[in-house]
């Protein structure tokens, strides 16, 4: 549900993001590292991952892209570090990700990881032609973990003046972008994640936008400011009338497994209703899971 940035460079905010509530904590060496501590950010990273003991959170690193001159010595680190994933930023489409995971692989091999350890989240629209490749990650590695996208570097490099509306909702591009970021993740039957809101002190704002995503087909969010977690992880975690509701829903076609379509509280059911509420079982069942943990 809730994925949550944490600098690099700064050992005290990474080690407050864990105990924030987060289902996931992304230990950043990009954006909010400055060029002058990569390294030094780098390392602390690495030497913090190796000194988890136990957690419930998965943590996971978002590298440098594969153009900058940190992409190389930080994958080779951080994948020996034994993280649960990177983040790949500026991820420029599926053919990019197979050369990242056999990287990956031989890495694991390197270092004596278990092969398919190392998940791969790619951020899939920084730049104007990676828009054009959303439909590519279906089949790309059975270690892609999620599928986001973002706005800001995708403003940059087409040089929007703004890229919200004066209600906070995304101007029409940027809102084609999301969708087609939506789309290309369930092709690639892989979790759609939605982009960070910049503005962490407008929570009702954040509500309304965590909702949306949700009811759109989005499975979670990032998050760059503690307070953000728990609207999220709220808004992402089906309530138990929607339980209640799918397994009504199972039980009436599991009762009838001939029929095609059935009656439920006067409204027509069929095979896409029994998906959704299976998504929502196992989603419900997971989050208990967590929570025991």
């Amino acid at each position: 549900r809730s994925l949550l940035f944490a600098p690099g460079d700064d050992e005290k905010k990474m080690k407050k993001a864990g105990g924030i509530g987060a289902d996931s904590v992304i230990l950043d060496l990009e954006d909010s590292v400055s060029d002058s501590r990569k390294d030094l950010a780098r390392d602390l990273v690495c030497s913090f991952i190796e000194n988890i003991k136990s957690s419930c959170v998965e943590y996971y690193v978002r590298i440098n892209p594969v153009d900058s001159k940190h992409h190389h010595q930080d994958l080779e680190q951080v994948v020996a570090s034994s993280p649960a994933g990177i983040v790949l930023p500026k991820c420029s489409g599926g053919a990019e990700v197979k050369m990242i995971c056999q990287k990956i692989q031989e890495l694991e091999n390197k270092y004596s990881i278990a092969v398919g350890r190392t998940a791969i989240l790619p951020v899939a629209t920084e730049t104007a032609a990676a828009v054009f490749t959303l439909g590519t990650y279906a089949g790309a590695s059975m270690r892609t973990s999620g599928l986001t996208w973002g706005a800001e570097d995708l403003g940059a490099a087409v040089g929007a003046s703004v890229n919200l509306n004066s209600d906070k909702s995304w101007t029409s591009p940027y809102e084609m972008v999301r969708a087609l970021c939506l789309f290309g993740a369930h092709a690639a039957e892989v979790p759609a994640i939605d982009t960070v809101m910049a503005d962490f002190r407008d929570l009702a704002q954040l509500r309304i936008v965590c909702d949306k995503a949700r009811q759109d087909g989005f499975t979670g969010k990032m998050a760059i400011h503690p307070a953000q977690v728990e609207i999220i992880n709220n808004a992402f975690t089906p309530s138990e009338n929607e339980v209640a509701h799918a397994q009504r829903v199972l039980e009436a076609f599991n009762s009838n497994p001939e029929a095609g379509t059935l009656q439920l509280d006067g409204k027509m059911i069929d095979k896409p209703h029994i998906v959704q509420s299976q998504r929502i079982i196992k989603l419900a069942e997971s989050i208990a899971a967590k929570s025991e943990n």
